[in-house]
């Protein structure tokens, strides 16, 4: 376990974390943009923007990854596995996400709309000021809850050739025939990061409960 450490958490490093942060990153403004089409657009693209939804949530991960990296060659588009996985986990993270969105921004009082245009703000200028800092506190756990899961499913690029961090330790079990202490090894460390951004989440929701909320009211 000490020899293949510095092997696994570099691994984790290079391809694991850049890969969860940027398919998150990317991943939410899909779904912003989707969750707002949803709402707001006119009815074609809210077609679209269900339909996508749809596709995503209805279909496995593991098999829009194949999609991506080993069918989209007989089409003529050839993808390296990096940018595929980025691509396959911003889809899937940008549907799972624009429901949250949705729901959390439909949660938001009409009251506030109509309070917001009363003092002249435009719908672009109520949405940012007004309507998205109050969903963002809503919607920390479950988004938080969603960047955790996505951490544990990037161990999925390993089927299409990411040198991330579970791949790592298969390709260390080729030539140590150490399964069981290498798997249970690079299960602690996805099983550290979790727990550390488990307790970025709770301190996430502490400092926005102190705009209100159960927290606070606990309190």
């Amino acid at each position: 376990m000490l020899d293949s450490l510095p092997s696994l958490l570099w691994a984790g490093l290079t391809f694991t974390i850049p890969l969860t942060l940027l398919s998150f990153i990317l991943g939410l403004t899909l779904g912003l943009a989707t969750a707002i089409a949803r709402l707001f657009g006119p009815a074609p693209v809210v077609a679209v923007a269900r339909f996508y939804v749809w596709v995503i949530r209805g279909t496995p991960l593991l098999v829009q990854l194949f999609v991506i990296f080993y069918g989209l060659p007989s089409m003529g588009i050839l993808l390296d596995a990096f940018p595929a996985a980025l691509i396959g986990f911003t889809l899937n993270v940008g549907a799972y996400t624009s429901e949250i969105i949705r729901a959390v921004i439909s949660s938001v009082p009409r009251g506030q709309w109509e309070a917001a245009y009363s003092i002249g703000m435009s719908w672009s200028q109520a949405m940012r000021r007004t309507i998205l800092p109050q969903a963002a506190r809503v919607a920390v756990p479950p988004l938080s809850n969603t960047f955790i899961s996505l951490v544990k499913d990037t161990s999925l690029a390993a089927a299409i050739t990411v040198p991330e961090l579970f791949q790592t330790a298969q390709r260390i079990v080729a030539t140590t025939y150490e399964p069981l202490i290498l798997y249970i090894e690079a299960a602690l460390i996805y099983l550290a990061m979790s727990s550390v951004l488990s307790a970025l989440q709770v301190r996430l929701e502490r400092r926005f409960a102190r705009y209100g909320g159960f927290l606070e009211a606990r309190t």
